[in-house]
């Protein structure tokens, strides 16, 4: 069965940076691409990153330019680099196999980010 597991959040100062992390298991990590999510509250959950099995990656224009996704398929283990944080990036953050996705509709449990002076 499929399992993400994400992990790195935390409180940080506007401006401040942390890095979030994704273990997965339950499918061939290499073959498929990973997104990460967030859903704030009251908000519906909302695309944030995508990183292909080739290396190709899409940004949702809130975080191009502060954002960064990168995979490490030795450790089947997807990043999400995130600098020069807004207090509008507060969010829960998931991470997701496309694929399977669709064929499970399963989440983890996400990582909390608060972003707050």
């Amino acid at each position: 069965q499929v399992q993400l597991v994400e992990s790195g959040g935390g409180l940080v100062q506007p401006g401040g940076s942390l890095r979030l992390s994704c273990v997965a298991s339950g499918f061939i990590f290499s073959d498929n691409a990973m997104d990460w999510y967030r859903q704030a509250p009251g908000k519906e959950r909302e695309f944030v990153a995508r990183i292909g099995s080739s290396g190709s990656t899409y940004y949702a224009d809130s975080v191009k330019g502060r954002f960064t996704i990168s995979r490490d398929n030795a450790k089947n283990t997807a990043y999400l680099q995130m600098n020069s944080l807004k207090p509008e990036d507060t969010a829960i953050y998931y991470c997701n196999s496309p694929n399977h996705l669709v064929r499970t509709g399963y989440w983890g449990q996400g990582t909390q980010v608060t972003v707050s002076s």
